[in-house]
């Protein structure tokens, strides 16, 4: 196996698996610093989840891993291995081409509605945790290490604001990329005008603790 990132919480690998020449194995690690009853129970807990959530998504319809097994006791998920790129390689990459930026941005947008629309929140909405799949260039979401399953329009809100933020540290011209995606999203997605005004709540929170500090 071949050690890909090392993250707070798990441990990412490259290997083989059965037929597939390739798959990814993530594993969440012991934490020394919980009681080992207490961390064996949110380590297969999480992981179950993140399970679930990878495969929730794939059913509806959204580009996601697919997951091969599920090893709960020892901490392990095998899943697909995603050829291409990071969405922030992307970014970076085409900072010059507006028109392909807005479409695979219009694209995210249009892919997180589906996400939210099947109830799964991602938790942690970054450049790095999107894919561009090579050949089709389908947005991917990878890394569902935080996600959960929520009807609430506050969790979908926040996980906007989530990805907002992360926009806007990493990308220059961020606002453009941003307003593409949400333009896409707030079409598809359901109870919109709920979700924009919980986004729109959220901000102002956000916008306080910034001042507060």
């Amino acid at each position: 196996m071949t050690l890909l990132s090392q993250g707070a919480e798990a441990r990412v690998f490259k290997t083989s698996f059965g037929l597939k020449e390739v798959c990814i194995v993530k594993e969440r690690f012991r934490k020394t610093y919980r009681h080992p009853v207490l961390d064996e129970k949110l380590s297969k807990r999480r992981t179950i989840l993140e399970a679930r959530c990878l495969v929730r998504a794939k059913k509806c319809g959204i580009d996601a891993p697919a997951v091969y097994l599920v090893d709960p006791v020892k901490s392990l998920i095998y899943m697909e291995f995603v050829e291409g790129e990071t969405m922030k390689a992307f970014f970076n990459r085409e900072l010059n081409d507006h028109a392909k930026r807005n479409e695979i941005s219009t694209k995210i947008g249009t892919s997180l509605a589906k996400l939210h629309n099947a109830d799964v929140v991602h938790g942690d909405l970054t450049t790095s945790n999107m894919m561009l799949r090579a050949g089709t260039e389908s947005v991917v979401f990878i890394d569902f290490g935080l996600s959960f399953v929520s009807n609430l329009t506050e969790d979908k809100a926040v996980d906007l604001y989530v990805l907002e933020r992360a926009l806007a540290s990493t990308h220059p011209q961020s606002h453009v990329l941003l307003d593409a995606i949400l333009a896409s999203y707030f079409k598809d997605v359901k109870d919109s005008k709920q979700v924009l005004k919980k986004l729109e709540d959220v901000r102002l929170r956000g916008r306080k603790r910034d001042q507060t500090g």
